[in-house]
């Protein structure tokens, strides 16, 4: 499985426009196939697909969300031998450029262009039409168009989860790793990236979670504005941390190293995001707690399999929640382990009764 983190790999280099092409893919939107390691192959007709995908703000290394799409691309790299060019955009201006590239291209013609952040809706919203024969995928957003497959995420039930740990884990004396609780703090935190429908998401689930698992504890929130702020995120936690919080959890890409860092400064706990974030920062694994892991992998591949079996689901909305294991609580690697029993359980049936219609999880903030 690409999922596997011993076998991720990341592509650094890029051209001055932010394109990392692959070898053999000359003629593409990077103009001369540049960088990259071997795997592609120009689309020639010995693979099943060409896929061109185009990442969030805060590109490759973040550990978290554009990591976690490219283990998809990987997963299909591996299992279909399929080929594939990546775009790293430098600021939102230029996503409908990449998308345009990848969809005008005949040297190599690619099946599918995978749009990966709600920030490019409006862009694609613009391309797709545009491009009425190009397969493209979208992930964090809808873009109703026939030849578009949006894939978006139940995040509020799985940050309800995480509600519902943090809130009983303040309350109880828990040390473990680097950190402990203070098991008369009633002060918890949240750190989002940019203010968006998507991270409010996080933010609604995870109040509620709180707000049903305890009754006197309120959660202290941040927006840093930025997906790729390491010192925003610290300055944003270690405010938290200092006012009583033991525990922050973010939803802000490489901005929650901070966090994390803060953490580890304050001897509290975090939660991770996106990927299980014990792993991917593995020096943090003892303060992180758990991670709401977002399959944005599941998403990739699968689309770029539906394409391969002639199956685009172009002018449909996939919500990937709970029940389908789009969103999971993922216990950390290294102090997971030692959240006590009754508190996994109580999470554990928060799950089930989300699933079973039992709980209905808020999508906005003050639906609580």
């Amino acid at each position: 499985m690409a999922s596997d983190i011993e076998r991720r790999r990341f592509l650094k280099a890029a051209s001055a426009a932010g394109l990392v092409g692959l070898a053999g893919c000359s003629g593409g939107p990077g103009g001369d196939g540049s960088g990259g390691d071997g795997s592609g192959d120009g689309g020639s007709d010995d693979v099943p697909a060409t896929v061109g995908i185009v990442y969030s703000d805060g590109g490759l290394g973040d550990n978290s969300f554009n990591d976690a799409a490219q283990q998809g691309l990987l997963q299909a790299e591996e299992e279909f031998g399929i080929a594939y060019d990546e775009s790293q955009p430098e600021g939102t201006g230029e996503f409908g450029d990449f998308q345009q590239r990848y969809a005008s291209s005949t040297d190599p013609d690619y099946d599918l262009v995978s749009c990966i952040g709600f920030n490019q809706t409006d862009a694609l919203a613009e391309n797709a039409p545009e491009f009425p024969d190009q397969d493209f995928m979208l992930v964090d957003s809808v873009v109703e168009e026939d030849n578009v497959a949006s894939y978006v995420f139940r995040e509020h039930e799985g940050s309800f989860l995480m509600g519902v740990l943090a809130a009983r884990l303040t309350e109880t004396d828990f040390s473990a790793g680097a950190g402990s609780t203070d098991p008369d703090s009633t002060n918890l935190g949240f750190v989002g990236g940019v203010d968006s429908p998507v991270i409010r998401r996080f933010q609604a689930g995870f109040e509620a979670g709180v707000d049903y698992a305890a009754d006197d504890v309120d959660v202290t929130t941040s927006y840093v504005g930025s997906y790729a702020d390491p010192s925003g995120g610290q300055e944003a936690a270690l405010s938290m941390y200092q006012s009583g919080a033991d525990i922050v959890y973010h939803a802000s890409g490489a901005t929650g190293v901070g966090v994390f860092q803060a953490a580890q400064e304050e001897g509290r706990f975090a939660f991770g995001v996106d990927l299980d974030q014990s792993i991917t920062e593995p020096e943090f694994s003892d303060v992180i707690v758990a991670s709401m892991v977002k399959r944005v992998d599941t998403a990739v591949y699968e689309s770029v399999s539906n394409v391969i079996d002639g199956e685009h689901r172009g002018g449909e909305s996939i919500a990937l929640g709970l029940e389908s294991n789009g969103v999971e609580c993922v216990y950390g690697d290294e102090i997971g382990g030692q959240v006590p029993d009754e508190i996994v359980t109580a999470v554990s049936d928060a799950r089930d009764a989300i699933i079973a219609g039992d709980i209905d999880v808020p999508t906005e903030t003050g639906d609580t």
